[in-house]
């Protein structure tokens, strides 16, 4: 495959894995964004209903 270069140990096990990231941009991104969500996963949540009334709150304020 264009742009992958494997990383391998001593006796040629591939351990890891490098990608050219302008070949492969969305690739990363996935992957980005995977990492990204495990990172957040332990953090609080709250309703869409909340944020919304917020989010209606701050738009209210700054078109007065």
């Amino acid at each position: 495959m264009k742009g992958v270069s494997y990383v391998t140990d001593e006796v040629g096990n591939r351990t890891g894995v490098m990608l050219d990231l302008k070949t492969h941009r969305r690739l990363w991104e996935d992957v980005y964004d995977r990492l990204l969500v495990e990172s957040r996963r332990r953090e609080p949540r709250e309703a869409i209903g909340t944020i919304r009334k917020r989010l209606a709150k701050r738009s209210s304020k700054n078109h007065a």
